[in-house]
């Protein structure tokens, strides 16, 4: 099969790879149908996740649908259409039993970090029962690829981390890129008083302005800060939400959160940050990290199926899989090409 390699920092290739088999009784093969890139792709790429080595198939998103299942899997069969979640549960663990299953002590994030993932023409589930999610009749399953990842991280990791819902929050998110605009469709299930956004590309910031948000800054022409405080009345952001991952933007978040606030990290970061609290100490904030635990994705799916929440307006460009390489390029390059999401689908 088809497949995207990952060889080492700066460097992947799209290779011949065997098609992977069943290796314990509760996997899943599933045919790839459909895949994207994600700014952790990236991170990786720049070696800053030293867990994926050298010759790892990348990729933790997708849908597509199940050609074979082990003896243990009891949820799916052959031609199953399904979800691919970015997180293996095992649904049993005491983590998974906490609902932390970002931390599954025989899965989390695994896909594309420590397993072959979905960047390929097929991909092993383990633990597909409670890993896997079946696709509703008629689904769109481009706009269901951002249910993998995207969308439950922008609502686990920004909203409900930053809680959102308490009414009549200001809320800003540093980062116009796809987890910052999945951050802000989520946060309008709920009533915020204002959304900011902040970002350098004028372009994601009229999406963003498009997609709910009641104000845009670009960081690169303005004192983000004072217009954030001359904004909240001097007060500053109930909820800052840093979708970016690196020390620049949480140090920015630092100058946004107002006292009794939270700022709720959901960027990669790669390096160390500075921690203000010869400011910070006596203003009752609150800062929270989390990696995605896809809880919510049963609550995103019934949100698109009941058309609350549409995820196809982070689509921007589509490639082949043969043609994967131009679709990181384009990715890499968003600032220039516009890209926010992209969709892989097989050749054939």
């Amino acid at each position: 099969m088809k497949a995207l390699v990952y060889r080492g920092p700066g460097f992947k290739t799209l290779e011949q790879r065997p098609t992977p088999i069943l290796q314990a009784p509760d996997d899943a093969i599933v045919k790839v149908t459909k895949t994207t890139i994600c700014g952790t792709d990236l991170h990786i790429l720049k070696g800053d996740v030293p867990s994926c080595v050298p010759g790892r198939v990348l990729g933790h998103e997708g849908v597509g649908v199940v050609q074979a299942v082990g003896a243990a899997c009891t949820n799916f069969k052959p031609g199953d259409r399904v979800l691919i979640s970015c997180i293996t549960s095992c649904g049993k663990c005491d983590y998974c039993r906490r609902g932390m299953y970002s931390h599954c002590r025989t899965g989390g994030w695994i896909l594309g970090n420590t397993i072959d993932g979905t960047q390929a023409e097929y991909v092993r589930i383990p633990h597909a029962d409670t890993s896997l999610y079946r696709l509703p009749d008629g689904a769109d399953e481009e706009a269901l690829v951002m249910l993998s990842d995207i969308l439950p991280t922008g609502f686990e990791c920004g909203v409900l981390n930053g809680k959102v819902e308490n009414p009549g929050v200001t809320l800003a998110i540093v980062g116009a890129g796809p987890i910052g605009l999945a951050t802000l469709l989520t946060a309008q299930f709920f009533s915020p008083a204002k959304i900011i956004m902040i970002d350098l590309d004028d372009n994601r910031l009229q999406v963003a302005k498009k997609l709910g948000a009641s104000e845009t800054i670009n960081s690169a022409k303005e004192d983000a800060q004072a217009r954030v405080m001359a904004l909240t009345d001097g007060l500053g952001a109930d909820a800052v939400v840093e979708a970016v991952g690196i020390p620049a933007t949480f140090e920015l978040c630092q100058d946004l959160v107002a006292p009794g606030g939270t700022i709720a990290n959901v960027g990669v970061h790669g390096k160390k940050v500075d921690l203000h609290l010869e400011r910070l100490w006596a203003h009752n904030i609150s800062i929270t990290t989390r990696l995605v635990d896809t809880a919510t994705t049963n609550i995103l799916l019934k949100a698109v199926a009941s058309r609350k929440l549409n995820p196809t307006v982070l689509i921007t460009h589509r490639f082949t899989l043969d043609a994967i390489l131009d679709a990181y390029d384009t990715f890499g390059r968003a600032a220039e090409t516009k890209a926010l999401k992209v969709i892989i689908s097989p050749d054939t």
